[in-house]
């Protein structure tokens, strides 16, 4: 049987429950008991082995028999019950109570994963439907063995398993794991320019992955280095040292996923090593690996997942700065992938220590959410800054099978070659795809071998403009799919232009009557007090009210245009009307008495300076120099000065920048910001059809319409046709 086939053949179990389980409620059965077939096929060969074993033990009276019988099951579990699959649908009444007493028998590390799945819950809920014994005999008749489906097999029926369930509970686009074509490719970027470091005698390296779902990644990235890339009995790629030695670690934060992951590591390595560094948890706010370093890591964090359940430990860790993991900043609670970026930033080794190379695959949000010194843009300018992002990968729409989003590999390193220093290489790998004869939820397009190679080859070349023959409306179009830009080019310094205040005033009945919208004015007649005390205050607040409009109907009917002039009668009406005004009330009152006029005088402060106007105030982006730029005695940069004498200046003669704004890490007036538009580098345009063409169609069209209503109008009412 295929894999698909046998996925099939799982998935009919459906038809068995589906009165008893919800349709969400189908992997707490199909998923523990594959995963508990699978384990039954590989320790049957030594089934009778152990249990001798154990017999013989427990005779001399040895109580520790963990290691002896790990030796006598070939693997770092086993199984003392007496019961397999076989013997517990040979007892059909008391098959529940069997069943249990089978996963007790598990090793200690084997049962903690069974465990996960709860599936005591569910064998009582099968027992008390009478759907026990058929499931239960169902699962009974696969043999997985591994000398039938292997681990690579049995790894995709894992995750097509998965899948599967994700659609069945609508989960969230980022709850999903990566198809294998996508994998492969990251795996291939991963490792670029490191074959021949990777291919020395006693060569040891670590890779990791901080959500790594089923294991996928890891074990792809282990065969790739060990046993080269095979599809279809064909070898694609040799290995690279199959002599090396590949250590994996891994954490992942649901149970019955980390479950699979982790029997699947313990079946695929008889040592047990790489499936007791796979744990448990959330890793924002319980890193499980805290205390190493990684040679390696690749990722696909869950896309626009908030991070509320581990709020309160990751700002913990945020305010700890550089000694935590997220000092740089925090993106919007709403979507975390930005944390698990700087999560594996702070895993990787040092370069004095090897270094590390990072792949992580995330949607087009990271790129650009945020505005200058927000959380986002703070974390890009930290990788930017320092030099860490190699190459941006766009790749194409449709690829993952619970959402048709465009996503983009990040390459990240802290030792780039020499030529690489100081660039970040762009590809647009967007129409490197195929169509796939059957689709798979929302995957219709994979990555093909020759496609993926092409990507490496772009990555390889490292050439800015390089092209290549895509498909386009007209047939195919070389266009460049290959840019190479200094980190610089993504950075800019938001700065806020003011303008002056200008402002006419006059006392006529129309303005006046604007004070009735003002708040403070309004709050003169409101109270906090109760009874006759409130009473009182509101009456006073009435009397004020009318007292202060009889005073400005008072003023001459006049258009000032100085606000000093203005004020100056202003105070003389209220003194003469024995009004003291508070300094909210005196602001209320100049507002509703005033309108902008460019003709007026510029109002200023006490100091003599010109107040700005909130309305005319405007921001501008000017794009970061790609050398020094040097600043004045007041910190403003050089490029600032220059941009705002040529691109505002002439325009607004009289604006000026606010010295105040400046950026909280180089004290330089503007905001620093970075922000990766990936699309306007490679935009290209495409000029509109000609104007004949356009009228022509839309009377084509028009005639077909006409037509078509003659032939309704031809058909008698109530016919048929």
């Amino acid at each position: 049987m295929t894999h698909t086939e046998i996925v099939s053949f799982i998935w009919d179990v459906a038809n068995l429950i589906r009165d008893s389980f919800k349709r969400g409620k189908y992997q707490d059965v199909m998923l523990p008991l594959t995963v508990l077939r699978r384990l039954d096929c590989v320790l049957a060969p030594t089934k009778e082995k152990v249990l001798a074993r154990r017999a013989e033990l427990k005779g001399r009276g040895l109580e520790d028999m963990d290691a002896q019988l790990k030796k006598a099951s070939g693997f770092a579990f086993y199984n003392t019950s007496r019961y397999d699959f076989e013997h517990l649908l040979a007892d059909a009444p008391e098959l529940a109570a069997n069943l249990r007493n089978y996963i007790v028998g598990f090793s200690d590390e084997m049962r903690e994963v069974i465990e996960r799945f709860d599936f005591d819950n569910t064998i009582s809920k099968l027992d008390e439907a009478q759907l026990l014994y058929q499931v239960v005999e169902r699962f009974g008749t696969l043999d997985l063995h591994p000398d039938v489906i292997d681990n690579a097999t049995m790894g995709m029926i894992f995750e097509e398993l998965i899948r599967k369930f994700n659609e069945a509970l609508d989960e969230n686009p980022g709850e999903h794991f990566t198809p294998r074509d996508v994998v492969h490719l990251m795996v291939e970027l991963m490792l670029a320019g490191d074959e021949e470091v990777l291919s020395r005698v006693g060569t040891v390296r670590s890779v990791y992955d901080p959500c790594c779902g089923s294991g996928g990644m890891l074990m792809i990235a282990k065969q790739r280095i060990l046993e080269g890339r095979e599809e279809d009995g064909e070898l694609l790629r040799p290995p690279i040292n199959s002599g090396a030695e590949i250590h994996l670690f891994g954490q992942e934060v649901n149970p019955e996923t980390w479950a699979v992951s982790k029997s699947d590591f313990f079946m695929k390595d008889p040592t047990g090593h790489d499936a007791g560094n796979i744990a448990f948890g959330s890793v924002l706010s319980n890193d499980r690996h805290a205390d190493r370093r990684f040679d390696y890591l690749i990722a696909n964090p869950p896309y626009g997942k908030d991070w509320k359940r581990d709020k309160d430990a990751v700002k913990a860790e945020h305010e700890r700065g550089a000694a935590g993991r997220f000092g740089p900043g925090l993106p919007r609670i709403s979507d975390g992938q930005t944390l698990f970026l700087l999560h594996l930033i702070a895993r990787a080794k040092p370069p004095e220590e090897s270094g590390t190379r990072i792949a992580i695959i995330m949607n087009g949000s990271p790129l650009f959410t945020g505005d200058a010194g927000s959380g986002e843009s703070e974390i890009r300018r930290h990788i930017l800054e320092h030099d860490l992002l190699e190459a941006l990968i766009a790749l194409p729409e449709q690829l993952f099978y619970n959402t048709g989003i465009g996503t983009y590999i990040w390459l990240l390193t802290n030792r780039k070659a020499p030529a690489r220093a100081g660039k970040v290489q762009l590809i647009d790998a967007t129409s490197f795809w195929s169509p796939l004869k059957k689709s798979l939820g929302d995957k219709r397009r994979d990555i093909p071998p020759e496609k993926a190679a092409d990507i490496l080859a772009l990555l390889r070349g490292f050439q800015d403009g390089e092209k290549r023959t895509v498909p386009d409306d007209d047939g195919t179009e070389d266009v460049a799919v290959s840019r190479v830009f200094p980190a610089t080019r993504f950075g800019f310094r938001k700065i806020t232009v003011e303008r002056p205040l200008q402002l006419n005033f006059q006392a006529n009945e129309e303005r006046i009557a604007r004070l009735d919208d003002q708040r403070a004015f309004v709050n003169l007649v409101k109270s906090r007090k109760r009874g006759e005390a409130g009473e009182l205050e509101v009456a006073e607040g009435q009397a004020l009210q009318e007292s202060i409009k009889a005073a400005l109907e008072t003023m001459p009917d006049t258009l000032y245009k100085d606000r000093e002039t203005f004020a100056a009668d202003l105070d003389e009406a209220m003194d003469g009307a024995e009004i003291k005004l508070r300094a909210p009330l005196r602001k209320a009152i100049l507002k509703s008495l005033s309108e902008r006029d460019e003709t007026a005088e510029i109002c200023r402060d006490a100091k003599g300076e010109p107040e700005p106007d909130p309305e005319l105030r405007d921001t501008e982006r000017v794009p970061l120099p790609d050398g020094d730029d040097p600043v004045d005695d007041d910190g403003l940069p050089e490029s600032v000065q220059e941009f705002f004498e040529r691109e505002v200046a002439p325009h607004a003669p009289d604006a000026w920048i606010d010295t105040t704004k400046r950026d909280r890490s180089d004290g330089h007036v503007g905001l620093v910001g970075y922000e990766i538009n990936f699309n306007r580098y490679f935009y290209r345009f495409k000029p509109p059809r000609p104007l004949e063409e356009i009228e022509a169609d839309i009377g084509a069209v028009g005639a077909e319409i006409v037509e078509m209503l003659r032939e309704v109008a031809r058909i008698p009412y109530g016919s048929e046709s």
